[in-house]
């Protein structure tokens, strides 16, 4: 007795339905209006958080977050290398939304959808990424950290 199986080759690409085309759009929307804003804040030098760090001020050390939206206000206006040193966490951030945005153009323009993207996203797990993200940001605040240490000894 003979069974015929076919064996079905994971899609790669599929066409992406309406809901997806007009979720991707929104989502690239977003993404470019908030990098716009960004950039617009840096060259208008208007500043986005007017009061002063009490962290910095007590102990004259940088927080984990120190340099987030300047780094970010780097990235926006096109200056990578910059927003890398000013912040490594934040720029990393950038750059992974920035490839999101190009995706969600592509999906919302040409209609096709990666089919590995839904897999991905339903087998994805809220405490990796949670996980993940408190980890970027802990390295990006040990380099800005051994930055400041080194300007300490150094003055």
């Amino acid at each position: 007795m003979q069974v015929n199986q076919q064996l079905s080759q994971p899609k790669i690409l599929c066409r992406a339905s309406f809901r997806q085309r007009l979720s991707a759009g929104a989502f690239f929307l977003v993404l470019a209006a908030s990098f716009g804003l960004f950039a617009l804040a840096g060259h208008y030098k208007i500043p986005l958080w007017p009061f002063p760090c009490g962290f910095k001020q007590r102990y004259n050390l940088p927080y984990p977050t120190c340099g987030v939206t300047t780094s970010v206000i780097a990235f926006a206006q096109g200056k990578i290398f910059e927003s890398f040193y000013i912040q490594p966490a934040a720029a990393f951030l950038c750059c992974v939304l920035a490839v999101l945005a190009i995706f969600s153009l592509f999906i919302a323009v040409s209609g096709i959808y990666f089919d590995f993207l839904n897999r991905f996203l339903t087998g994805i797990k809220i405490k990796y990424v949670v996980i993940a993200l408190i980890v970027i940001v802990a390295v990006g605040w040990a380099v800005t950290l051994a930055r400041a240490l080194a300007a300490n000894n150094q003055g």
